[in-house]
């Protein structure tokens, strides 16, 4: 079996209830993203979609059209996210059509497992639904899973369903989680699961945790110094108060990331990452990203992939993560330079029309000082981490 390119899927492109009540009247996804202003000189925003439009999943045609266009550009499958709380679902009917529809892509499921909150307004610590972990959850949470991994094109690895868990450090006792789900899938005559963590933080070794494999997540542990922007750049709003990276020096830095030894961890790409629409003067942008290094960047995370044999992932965050700015849908700048990239993996790299906008100085202003501030404080507490994890793994029992 080749290599499988599996992009990650945000099914919140739908009126429901819950935003209605929480972001205001009529909230999608699109809500955040047409309201979104530059923070620099040569910033584009809002970035406003291409040849899909702002389509919703409501309509079943859309499926149809994404299926299409993520086939025609070497896409095998989404990893769609999955919102559990306790039992109550969110944004589950776009997820339930697509488990209907065999002539859909085949998909996978991640299981979005942190408690939402008002982050994006800077209230983290007001929580809109908690997540809960009640003694014996995995029973209901497999309950509503197990039609998914019987669906007949929900994607496997050698016949065992496919689960991503975004935050498996947030679950009390992920060992016993892993072994109820493992078991509640042979009872219903499932031989095993695939699991895999994401990697949302560092040090996630899956066998920790009772896990198969993790997956790299970018640009999760790339808000460090070694990722930051140096150069000056031109226009930044005095207001912006968020951090500016650089897209060329984290493809590169995750590039040259050896491939661990003692277990499985999956490659991920981005195509780029820009989340003011949600979080506006306080964003994290890379800047520079363009399709001719995110082309670099997948093709390096495919040979890595080729030498597992048959058992090989890549997962690109994301296909329409477009209020963070991670986007393989085609936009109105850009057109489809990124999937072309996907779709000519053997051939040479096609540059991105647009190019990038930015321009360049030489003085830092004060926000983009304070970025790199930020980003070497992120350095110094990432190196703290890693010398607590190295501890705590010799100290195990």
């Amino acid at each position: 079996m080749k290599v499988r390119t599996i992009a990650f899927y945000l099914p919140q492109y739908h009126r429901i209830p819950e935003n209605d009540e929480w972001w205001g009247e009529g909230f999608t996804e699109w809500t955040n993203v047409l309201a979104s202003r530059p923070q620099f000189e040569g910033h584009v925003q809002p970035v406003e979609p291409g040849e899909l439009g702002f389509y919703s999943l409501d309509d079943q045609s859309t499926r149809a059209q994404q299926s299409k266009l993520a086939r025609d550009h070497g896409i095998d499958g989404f990893c769609i996210y999955f919102y559990w709380f306790g039992g109550r679902r969110l944004l589950e009917r776009p997820l339930e059509d697509w488990r209907r529809d065999d002539t859909a892509l085949p998909y996978c499921l991640s299981w979005a497992n942190e408690s939402w909150t008002r982050r994006w307004d800077g209230k983290s610590r007001e929580v809109l639904m908690e997540q809960s972990y009640v003694e014996g959850f995995e029973e209901a949470l497999y309950r509503d899973l197990e039609p998914h991994f019987l669906a007949p094109h929900y994607m496997k690895m050698d016949g065992r369903p496919i689960l991503v868990v975004h935050r498996v450090d947030l679950i009390p006792n992920p060992v016993r989680t892993a072994n109820a789900l493992r078991a509640l899938a042979r009872s219903s005559g499932i031989d095993d699961l695939y699991l895999i963590a994401a990697e949302t933080r560092h040090g996630i070794r899956p066998g920790d945790y009772g896990f198969d494999a993790v997956v790299e997540f970018p640009p999760v542990g790339a808000n460090t110094l070694g990722s930051a922007l140096i150069k000056p750049l031109k226009g930044v709003s005095p207001e912006f108060r968020g951090r500016l990276m650089s897209y060329v020096r984290t493809a590169k830095r995750f590039m040259r990331r050896r491939d661990p030894m003692s277990f499985t961890r999956h490659r991920g790409v981005m195509p780029a990452w820009d989340n003011t629409p949600r979080r506006k003067s306080r964003s994290t942008i890379y800047v520079g990203s363009n399709s001719t290094t995110f082309g670099e960047w997948y093709r390096a995370s495919r040979r890595v992939e080729e030498a597992r044999g048959g058992r090989g992932l890549v997962f690109v965050n994301a296909w329409n993560e477009w209020a963070e700015g991670a986007h393989l849908e085609p936009d109105s700048a850009r057109g489809v330079s990124y999937l072309l990239e996907l779709a000519g993996v053997s051939g040479e790299s096609v540059s991105d029309p647009l190019g990038t906008q930015e321009s360049y100085g030489r003085v830092w202003s004060a926000p983009q000082l304070r970025s790199i501030v930020i980003a070497a404080a992120g350095s110094t507490l990432a190196v703290t981490r890693r010398a607590k994890d190295a501890v705590a793994r010799v100290w195990r029992p």
